[in-house]
């Protein structure tokens, strides 16, 4: 089985008090069953985001492809927040509306991610989410699902009709309830998060979690600290699992050191 190449990236981030030692790593794959990779994939700094395409032919391509596009440009300016977030994916609607091969009713994508926020004097993350592609945050140890998915399963898990251990096989499991497409103006829900010092984030499409667990996804993690071989390492057994929807991955790791002075965690 052959995994894509990736590498680890990193960037350090000046802060008041000290620096944000970011290094994280992107992976894509079309799976075992899927004839093209409709994910689409964002990792530069401040913005990391994954977009799950969806539509017949080459729609899910097309749209994924234009949400990215123009969120990359936003990352490229430095300048990102829910206002030119907002704007970009208002862009997307149009560039997908205007394209011939997105007519199907069912085009659009998903759009989920984090980025660094250094507006105010103490930084933060902020999560973005429209769909059923995944933040997660693992912090001392623990693994916790950030975004909610927008879909007719998590609703039902809500209004309590329906067990997490019901939703892995239900019918509905892959209808969403809101996406970016050519007639959906959209605003993410957002989530913000302090900054902590070892945090490491994982942004996925749903090819990892239909086959992965949030079990499986801590267990990678906590056997590899970089990036890169956690990323590689999550794909390989979402192929050996099914490999039934293309698969895109982020690994994220967060370490904040402090001028003349330890950070909280070494109180």
């Amino acid at each position: 089985m052959t995994v894509p190449e990736a590498a680890t990236q990193s960037r350090t981030v000046p802060l008041a008090d000290g620096a944000l030692e970011l290094r994280w790593s992107e992976v894509t794959h079309r799976g075992r069953r899927r004839e093209a990779n409709q994910d689409a994939v964002l990792a530069q700094y401040p913005l990391f985001v994954v977009a799950d395409g969806m539509g017949g032919h080459i729609g899910g391509e097309i749209a994924s492809a234009s949400a990215v596009e123009r969120l990359t440009a936003v990352a490229i300016t430095g300048e990102v927040t829910p206002k030119t977030i907002e704007k970009a994916l208002s862009r997307a609607v149009a560039d997908i509306a205007s394209h011939p091969e997105t007519t199907d009713e069912g085009t659009g994508t998903t759009v989920t991610g984090v980025y660094l926020d250094l507006s105010d004097p103490e930084p933060t993350w902020v999560t973005l989410n429209i769909g059923d592609s995944r933040v997660y945050l693992f912090r001392d140890g623990a693994l916790a699902q950030v975004t909610t998915d927008h879909s007719v399963v998590q609703e039902l898990i809500s209004a309590g009709r329906l067990s997490p251990e019901e939703a892995e096989n239900h019918p509905y499991g892959n209808v969403i309830t809101r996406a970016v497409g050519p007639s959906d103006a959209v605003a993410p829900d957002y989530v913000r998060l302090e900054v902590v010092d070892g945090d490491r984030f994982v942004v996925c499409s749903d090819g990892l979690t239909k086959e992965l667990t949030d079990y499986g996804i801590l267990h990678f993690l906590l056997q590899h600290d970089d990036p890169t071989d956690a990323a590689d390492d999550m794909l390989e057994a979402a192929l050996e699992n099914g490999g039934r929807d293309n698969v895109t991955i982020i690994v994220l790791n967060v370490h904040r050191t402090f001028d003349g002075a330890p950070s909280p965690a070494e109180d």
